[in-house]
């Protein structure tokens, strides 16, 4: 491990940190308070400045010639995430949303519930999760009987989109444009971001790859907007608020109530569509960008992608309607928009679902777990995971039958070797095993929760979907959870949006050798341990 690269890294990510930061002094001061502003934003920009420029200083400016390593590339991707969820976090503990050091009257317990409160919040942001703690019983400026969220600054709420709007894409892939000029190996950045088959060079060069999946990201950004301002008939913050945490399925809303807040068909029917194209494997969204709509069309993962939505949605409009509680109208729009938005880890909610029939809740519990395509803002295992480990699983069955037979797996028409096959299995397991172990430790920390909730949390956590089923769905927020157990629904979300390896990567010693001890021969350190 080359640890002034490592620091080259994350301190360009914190320093670019910086402008969205002093972007929302500007907005906080125009539509709340220039106090407000430099006491929120400005100490968390400054301290992200100071952090970022003093990692630059113990980091050196390589040639361009020199590659960075996948293992450098998978730390940097890991810990960007906790740093930059750090300083996320401090506008709301120092702005009031939470308990803080500035709130009038707070006890220690409570700024100290209040910095877990922020943390969670910052992290529910950036990893595109959408759970919040803004409730009356967490936030000082809100009273019973208010829209909590709503009643929260303006300046805040939009720093508050601007993180998922920003995670959304993944923080690293804006660094990977600074840093592609810097030093080489960005490609190993991009894997390292976006684990397992899913990316593809779009361009002759990393940086206009990069550009051009952010330029796609923006102008996606932007037609929501209008559509929501112009045609939805929402006012310009929430026009903007809700294409920012749209895009990047985050799920994130100006109003407790979230969409349904609006009692709006036509603005569900804009969101269903961009959380549907949220979910989209951003290659293929750019194959269409240029017009090779075959490409997209044939692509095998979007056509399980298209099945999946709609077979989903089947079930549980059929559901809905069975129960003759429903219009045809509400069952079709209710159930289109909750399975795009649970599907798509986007977490929106128009209506409360844990009223619908109890099988319709299955339903959207292996949503929350599987999410949509790779190469998407999604979170969840990914379609092309479980399609690919359903292939190999398909595979030894027939194997037992016909020992001899010779089978490949092929996605695309192109065959997938073994190593990747070992990956995606892998990952699968690991999940499993911390899926058990996290639902475990969380019945031991939250004893009074039922089972069903327990479940809900930990898969909606790992799978950065936010609304969960049981006593944490739309209706409800994380605030019920004490500090412990948001504390660690918030790792999980963190190795949720890491898709697991990255993050595991870092438990592994051999990450975190000096580059000394990787050029050492192996026959001196054979030699070396004989000695000993």
């Amino acid at each position: 491990m080359r640890f002034d690269v490592l620091n080259l890294i994350l301190g360009w990510t914190l320093v670019a940190l910086t402008v969205p930061l002093l972007f929302c002094v500007v907005i906080t001061g125009y539509l709340d308070n220039w106090e407000l502003a430099l006491r929120a934003f400005s100490i968390p920009a400054g301290l992200s400045l100071f952090i970022g420029s003093m990692m630059l200083r113990f980091g050196t400016k390589r040639n361009t010639n020199m590659r960075l390593r996948d293992r450098e590339a998978f730390a940097a991707v890991a810990l960007v995430w906790p740093l930059a969820v750090f300083i996320g976090a401090l506008p709301y503990w120092f702005g009031g949303v939470f308990h803080g050091p500035f709130t009038d009257g707070s006890s220690f317990a409570d700024v100290a519930r209040g910095a877990v409160n922020s943390w969670f919040e910052s992290m529910s942001g950036f990893t595109t999760t959408g759970a919040t703690v803004i409730s009356t019983s967490m936030s000082p400026n809100c009273l019973p009987g208010m829209d909590c969220i709503n009643t929260q600054p303006r300046g805040l709420l939009l720093w508050r989109s601007l993180t998922q709007w920003f995670g959304g894409m993944g923080i690293i892939m804006l660094g990977m444009m600074i840093l592609s000029r810097v030093i080489g190996g960005g490609m190993a950045l991009a894997r390292a971001e976006l684990t397992g088959p899913s990316l593809s060079r779009l361009k002759p060069k990393l940086q206009e790859t990069a550009l051009a999946l952010w330029g796609l990201y923006l102008a996606l950004t932007v037609l929501e907007f209008g559509l929501l301002l112009s045609i939805g008939g929402m006012d310009l913050f929430d026009s903007i608020n809700h294409a920012l945490t749209t895009m990047p399925t985050g799920g994130f809303s100006t109003y407790d109530g979230s969409i349904g807040h609006f009692e709006s068909y036509t603005i569900e029917l804009i969101i269903i569509l961009f959380m549907f194209i949220g979910g989209i494997n951003f290659t293929l969204l750019w194959f269409i960008r240029e017009g090779q709509f075959r490409k997209a069309t044939q692509d095998e993962e979007f056509k399980n992608y298209l099945v999946y939505i709609l077979t989903t949605f089947l079930f549980i409009t059929i559901a809905l309607l069975a129960t003759r509680d429903y219009t045809t109208v509400d069952s079709f729009i209710d159930s289109l928009f909750h399975v795009v938005s649970i599907g798509t880890s986007t977490g929106y909610t128009s209506t409360d679902y844990m009223q619908w029939p109890v099988v319709t809740h299955l339903f959207l519990f292996v949503l929350m777990i599987v999410g949509a395509s790779a190469g998407s803002t999604s979170g969840g295992l990914k379609l092309l995971r479980v399609n690919l480990a359903f292939k190999v699983a398909m595979r030894e069955l027939v194997r037992i039958a016909q020992p001899r037979k010779v089978q490949t797996i092929r996605m695309n028409g192109e065959v997938v070797g073994n190593q990747q096959l070992g990956l995606i299995v892998g990952m699968l397991f690991v999940w499993i095993g911390l899926f058990a172990i996290a639902s475990i430790l969380l019945a031991f920390i939250v004893p009074g929760e039922d089972f069903e909730s327990i479940l809900a949390l930990v898969a909606s956590s790992l799978g950065n979907t936010g609304p969960t089923i049981g006593n944490y769905g739309p209706s409800n927020t994380w605030a019920g959870l004490n500090s412990g157990a948001l504390l660690l629904t918030s790792i999980l979300m963190w190795f949720g949006r890491l898709e697991l390896l990255t993050a595991v990567i870092l438990l592994h010693p051999h990450t975190w050798r000096s580059e000394s001890k990787d050029q050492a021969p192996r026959g001196a350190l054979a030699r070396l341990r004989r000695m000993i």
